[in-house]
């Protein structure tokens, strides 16, 4: 097998800022105007930080943590360290005091930068806490203060030091899992893991130079740090930073991407948002539109069987200009393909993408593994699927866990697989099989050409009373293609049957009840309604229409709060803490068990 284009972060970063020089890397709105910085301009600040951290007595294998969301100076950070030999810990904003304080001492961090100054204030009165930690340098400030960005960057290039090139197995980053259970998990990651997954999506999916990408996935999570921060940088494009998740829409027609990464919640809201405008168009719009998707549909299904139809090519050409251009122009009118990551994605709603002519690709991975296990790509694509093993990656099902001749655990092996877990020696034997296999704790099955299906969780699998296994998620994903529901949580573990928690769609249920002239003055009461009931029965009835019977939630719980990093039912990485939504909703939900003993539901369909 030929020797990786890159081993290490150093690699990347040397050979990105000598070959792309005056080209456009990072793009911010700052008063109201998108601004860009240079791939040199990037080069130079991290020369200057990297000097600026040796001021402060920063050394290879020493830890640097950030608290902060998307920035051009979350990424210096990230390159300043990794060409000093140090490890970069990144922390999100959102994230509880608790957490900050724990993994700042977890990882023995020397300095933390604080994105803002109440961050800052946090840190400081956290700082008894905090032994091992000796400097908080803010991105705010001026030059002239001594614990600010500008200062150590004017230091640094007053007193500039070498670039140290690290080894392919040193340690680049702690990643601490957001624990959906527990305190956070650092990850080790080497620089060859990071830095040979971005040599293998060169491999398969080469972008180019023209390519752009609108940033906000969060670089502290694996997805976007390693697959955007650094697969873009690593191939020239370019990335304008989302000033946050509720301008995203805005943002991308400002800065026209041709690349989206995204994961499936960001997917399902503009799928979403299309469906609800598109049931506000007159018959003649709707029906070009159904109709387009249709024909779209037929020729993608042409197309996996490598055949074609002159007559549907010449439909799709019409209704791609006339209907899907003007679709897309709301998303900046460039964007070729979108990249999907971090849960599975509800294959309607990949499908709808892709048929409005956005080239849906969905892969698969973990923080444990750097983070890309497997992807489809030109060429290789089966929609639902998470696609095939990456260059230098294998990977293999472990049925012993399920006892199904079919699908069992994930286990992923290769060049990505992290070095462990930091200080959890219990957890590494857990981790890991005999031959250094990383169990994933997924369950799926490879295909007969090679493709991962993803089914679910072995852990979040569970059994209701009747013995049989239900996964929750697939059955969730489901119900959220309900236009009525904006999240939902399935639960039935040794119970007699499932039943739903379930956040409705505000703006969609209050449309709704008021074209019925309901009272929506007050949430709570509108919820309690017969009517409002009955829609949310019809709605699962409608949208579970694929779920084995004992699988369909026979009850459920309206709530108005929606789950969120913010409440702590979700990690955030935007995973569902199940633990979190039984601690608050948990005496409610066992009241829809009582209440249907007593009308005598107690099975399962």
């Amino acid at each position: 097998m030929a020797s990786p284009k890159f081993e290490t972060l150093v690699d990347i970063f040397l050979q990105s800022t000598a070959h792309y020089g005056p080209r456009n890397l990072f793009g911010e709105k700052k008063n109201g105007q998108w601004t860009w910085m240079t791939y040199a301009r990037f080069g130079q600040m991290v020369d200057d930080l990297r000097g600026g951290l040796a001021q402060l007595g920063v050394m290879p294998g020493d830890r640097v943590a950030v608290i902060s969301n998307n920035r051009h100076e979350w990424a210096v950070g990230a390159y300043a360290c990794a060409t000093m030999g140090a490890a970069y810990v990144p922390m999100y904003e959102q994230q509880q005091d608790k957490e900050w304080k724990y993994i700042l001492n977890d990882c023995g961090a020397k300095v933390v930068f604080a994105a803002t100054e109440a961050i800052a204030a946090k840190l400081n009165a956290l700082r008894p806490e905090l032994p091992k930690l000796e400097q908080i340098i803010r991105y705010t400030g001026t030059e002239h203060e001594t614990d600010s960005f500008a200062c150590l960057l004017r230091r640094g290039a007053e007193t500039p030091v070498p670039v140290t090139t690290p080894k392919g197995s040193d340690l680049c980053s702690l990643i601490y899992t957001s624990g959906t259970t527990g305190n956070p998990k650092g990850v080790m990651l080497s620089h060859s893991n990071i830095a040979r997954n971005v040599a293998a999506i060169h491999e398969i999916f080469p972008m180019t130079e023209d390519d752009c990408s609108l940033a906000f996935l969060p670089w502290a999570h694996v997805f976007g740090q390693t697959v955007e921060l650094h697969g873009l940088f690593s191939m020239g494009a370019s990335m304008g930073i989302a000033e946050a998740v509720d301008k995203i829409i805005d943002n991308l027609s400002e800065v026209r991407p041709t690349l989206l990464f995204s994961v499936p919640r960001i997917f399902n809201r503009i799928y979403d948002g299309l469906q609800k405008r598109m049931a506000a168009e007159s018959p003649v719009k709707r029906l070009l539109f159904s109709r387009g998707l249709e024909v779209a549909k037929q020729r993608r299904e042409l197309s996996e069987k490598k055949q074609s139809s002159v007559l549907l090519d010449l439909q799709h050409a019409f209704f791609d200009k006339v209907v899907f251009s003007k679709v897309r122009a709301r998303f900046g009118g460039r964007m070729k393909y979108a990249f999907s990551g971090g849960a599975a994605i509800a294959r309607e709603v990949a499908e709808f993408i892709d048929n409005l002519g956005i080239t849906v690709y969905e892969g698969y991975g973990l923080t444990e593994t750097s983070p890309i296990a497997t992807a489809n790509f030109p060429n290789n694509r089966k929609i639902g699927s998470v696609g095939k093993a990456l260059p230098g990656t294998r990977v293999e099902i472990d049925r012993s866990e399920t006892g199904d001749p079919k699908q069992g655990e994930i286990v992923v092996h290769g060049h990505n697989v992290m070095l462990g877990y930091y200080n959890m020696p219990e957890e590494n034997a857990k981790a890991f099989t005999g031959d250094g296999g990383y169990k994933t704790g997924d369950m799926g099955f490879l295909d007969d050409d090679g493709f991962l299906w993803i089914t679910g969780r072995i852990k979040e699998q569970y059994k209701l009373e009747n013995g049989k296994y239900v996964v929750p998620v697939p059955i969730e994903q489901a119900l959220q293609l309900s236009p009525f529901i904006t999240n939902v949580m399935l639960h039935g573990q040794n119970k007699p049957f499932n039943v739903a928690v379930i956040v409705p769609d505000m703006e969609s249920l209050k449309k709704w009840a008021t074209e019925k002239g309901l009272d929506t003055s007050s949430i709570p009461e509108l919820l309690k309604r017969a009517e409002v009931q009955q829609l949310y029965r019809e709605q699962i009835a409608e949208y579970t229409k694929s779920v084995k019977g004992y699988e369909k939630p026979q009850r459920f719980l309206l709530i108005s709060e929606d789950f969120s990093v913010a409440n702590d039912m979700l990690t955030a990485s935007l995973k569902l803490k199940r633990r979190s939504v039984l601690k608050k909703y948990g005496e409610a939900v066992e009241e829809l068990y009582r209440e249907a003993e007593k009308s005598g539901e107690t099975r399962a369909a």
